[in-house]
């Protein structure tokens, strides 16, 4: 510890608690501790029950004994200008331009003995900056033991939500990704489907057409074997005479009519194309009533 500390440790055992200076007679109660004689004094004259301004220990009896060893040191101390009041931080009162020493509690405010014994703090109740500094903080010290209670609770509710949200991000993106390989496997589906069914439909037609044509070329055979007659029959007409005319023509009407019956012969043929894959389709894409998927 170098000199300075040494020695602003050592001031403190001769400042007096009341007006934070040097004792000016100081006395000690009988609890040992020492104030200057006109600080106790003007303390107890504002109380009702003499008791000690440090511990709050009463006395029926106003019993001040006089501290002549400390009354020593106490001179000493200023013999050396190791008074308090050359600190460098000094506040002090603006009416007065003395050193703020006693805290009014009836005002909440900072200010110096003259202050005290003014007329504007009459009856007011005065305690040491340092009891006051203790007392006051002992209130903010309260006040951020709440906060830091709700501080550890607003933190802990901050990161349940938080989990909740990323649960519910990766509730999403699970949901998403069926549905898009639920969707995916139905448009396969339909697409095998599809050609499934135009594969049958070409063949039905294939099966179907082709004996058609087959039927449609005789047709259109017979229908030249009758032109040709019909050619015949029209020069006929037109070169015979009336008894040979009507004996060809008895033949001949009786040829043809067996001939026409059997070359004008038609095939019905209907083309049914079922379409039952629809139904199949329909089934395929109706939700699965075993599976509820939900984002809670």
């Amino acid at each position: 510890m170098d000199s300075r500390q040494q020695g602003e440790s050592w001031t403190e055992e001769i400042i007096c608690p009341i007006c934070l200076d040097f004792f000016t007679d100081p006395v000690i109660l009988d609890c040992g501790h020492n104030f200057c004689r006109s600080c106790i004094t003007q303390s107890w004259e504002k109380q009702e029950i003499n008791s000690c301004p440090e511990c709050r220990q009463g006395f029926p009896e106003r019993n001040l004994r006089g501290n002549r060893a400390l009354a020593n040191l106490t001179e000493k101390a200023r013999k050396l200008s190791l008074n308090p009041q050359e600190k460098e931080s000094k506040h002090l009162c603006e009416e007065h331009q003395e050193e703020l020493k006693l805290f009014c509690e009836t005002d909440k405010k900072l200010v110096c003995v003259i202050c005290r014994d003014s007329r504007e703090h009459k009856s007011h109740n005065f305690i040491p900056i340092k009891e006051a500094v203790g007392i006051y903080k002992d209130q903010v010290k309260s006040s951020m033991d709440s906060l830091t209670g709700k501080k550890s609770a607003a933190l802990e509710m901050e990161q349940q939500q938080k989990q909740k949200i990323s649960q519910i991000q990766e509730e999403s993106r699970n949901l998403q990704t069926h549905i898009t390989s639920e969707f995916s496997q139905m448009h396969q589906m339909l697409t095998e489907k599809e050609q499934s069914l135009l594969r049958d439909l070409r063949e039905q037609e294939e099966n179907i057409l082709k004996p058609m044509e087959q039927h449609l070329q005789e047709i259109q055979k017979n229908l030249k074997s009758i032109q040709q007659k019909l050619s015949k029959l029209e020069k006929q007409w037109e070169q015979t005479g009336g008894v040979i005319f009507l004996k060809e023509e008895v033949s001949r009407k009786r040829r043809v009519s067996d001939e026409i019956g059997n070359d004008l012969s038609t095939e019905k043929s209907n083309i049914l194309l079922p379409f039952p894959v629809w139904t199949e389709i329909v089934e395929a894409i109706k939700p699965n009533k075993g599976q509820i998927i939900t984002l809670c």
